[in-house]
């Protein structure tokens, strides 16, 4: 045995040290981001669970589509991330079509600029009518409520 069995075995034990250098940082990586997932699932599961919406109702008065619904969760929700949807079709809601009240309140004392919804308050929906027969309001957790529209 000479010095090239030596040098062999310093070769490879060098390359087996480079080579975990060089793969403990992309393991490391990965499960960071494995982790970060199984948390952000998490996270939204349980906003889920805290995020309840009640159909309250919906009027169609020829030329005015109101349709309101209420926070029963225990979630804030945003305002510009709630769609509503009439007859299966997307209803695009400017920001000055929507009003969040009190539920103990008259809607014309709500706030039309707001872009948070409470727990406890309600949402209306003032849109064009096109003479639709059924609503559905969704929630950026994916939370729905339908309803069917009642003429005024």
């Amino acid at each position: 045995m000479g010095i090239s069995v030596s040098a062999s075995a310093a070769i490879i034990a060098a390359g087996l040290f480079i080579a975990f250098g060089a793969m403990y940082p992309v393991a490391e990586n990965g499960f960071d981001r494995v982790t970060s997932a199984q948390e952000t699932s998490h996270d939204r599961a349980l906003e889920r669970e805290n995020v309840d919406v009640t159909f309250v109702n919906a009027t169609d008065d020829g030329t005015t589509l109101n349709v309101t619904v209420e926070n029963t969760g225990a979630e804030s929700i945003p305002v510009p991330r709630t769609t509503l949807v009439a007859d299966n079709e997307y209803v695009s809601v400017d920001p000055s079509e929507t009003t969040v009240y009190d539920a103990d309140a008259d809607p014309s004392t709500g706030d039309t600029e707001t872009e948070l919804w409470l727990p406890g308050e309600r949402l209306r929906f003032s849109v064009p009518s096109d003479g639709e027969n059924a609503v559905l309001v969704a929630t950026e957790s994916g939370i729905q409520v339908r309803g069917t529209v009642v003429a005024a």
